[in-house]
């Protein structure tokens, strides 16, 4: 059994313990003082009767009409309850911690987050991060493609290109200084601009691909794709409709997995063989593959 000054210095120990636990549910607001005995009303006063009773202590301790310090202070601490108290979602906030001054964290937790916590609309919030990560990707975009640009036009491919292009411009003759290798820049940025380089890996910034555009044309895009897939049930499940040309290569081309870029390099004679091969039947891409791996074992 512990000796009587342990248990005497325990009680004392829980019972300061328990006072810093309790006390910061309600100080956290007026301090020491109670919001409601600072404006002089019942904890059950109406707003009108907590805006009555602020004016009128106002009055009573502004700096202006009272140059007491002490009268100061107090005309600080009415302020505040005042602020505490007109608002409901605060005024609730309070009464809770004075009813339940146990639920320490949960009522400090709720008093810092209605005092510091934000105060913007979360959909202003919502809508300045998706122009701000649409900025960064258009400008992420327009770097990758510039470098990418810089770098085609150092390749010789690309040079041959421009002085063919010079030369079906001048009609076979060039305006370039006698042992002058080099094009002028200002014809060469000229030319550059006719030729369309295409850069695979790739592209130019496109505002429809920012992901902001996306989530704005969502609904669009949804009740188009809805409107997509009951127009193909409707006309090739149900009504048994023969596959259109576009429909019937995207079926090929979904089948042999093929991406949609690669696809439309396939030339159209080549196209046209794999429509005839209906290879979104199961049985014909089998009998496709195994071809395909036959000829590739044979030619090894």
């Amino acid at each position: 059994m512990a000796p009587p000054a342990t248990m005497r210095w325990c009680a004392v120990v829980s019972i300061l313990l328990l006072s810093f636990l309790v006390s910061p549910s309600t100080a956290i607001y007026c301090d020491e003082d109670d919001c409601y005995d600072l404006l002089g009303v019942s904890q059950t006063a109406n707003a009108s009767e907590i805006k009555k009773a602020y004016y009128k202590l106002s009055l009573k301790h502004h700096p202006d009409k009272n140059p007491d310090p002490e009268s100061k202070k107090l005309f600080v601490k009415v302020a505040n309850a005042y602020e505490i108290l007109k608002d409901e979602a605060t005024r609730e906030q309070y009464d809770y911690a004075i009813a339940h001054p146990e639920e320490v964290f949960y009522n400090t937790a709720r008093y810092y987050h209605a005092y510091y916590g934000h105060k913007t609309d979360p959909r202003y919030v919502l809508v300045g991060l998706l122009l701000v990560i649409s900025g960064f990707q258009y400008l992420n975009q327009q770097t990758r493609y510039s470098q990418a640009v810089e770098m085609v036009k150092k390749t010789p491919a690309y040079k041959n290109r421009l002085r063919a292009l010079e030369l079906a411009r001048s009609g076979g003759t060039t305006a370039r200084k006698k042992g002058s290798k080099q094009m002028d820049k200002k014809v060469e940025e000229d030319l550059s601009k006719e030729l369309e380089l295409d850069i695979k890996g790739t592209q130019k910034p496109d505002i429809w691909e920012l992901i902001g555009v996306h989530l704005v044309l969502l609904p669009y895009t949804i009740s188009k794709l809805l409107l997509w897939n009951v127009c193909w049930f409707w006309r090739y499940k149900m009504k048994k409709a023969p596959y259109s040309w576009e429909d019937a290569c995207y079926l090929t081309q979904r089948s042999l997995k093929v991406p949609l870029d690669s696809w439309s390099s396939v030339d159209e004679q080549t196209k046209e063989d794999l429509v005839q091969k209906r290879l979104w039947e199961k049985a014909n891409l089998e009998k496709y593959l195994t071809d395909m791996r036959k000829e590739s074992k044979r030619r090894r």
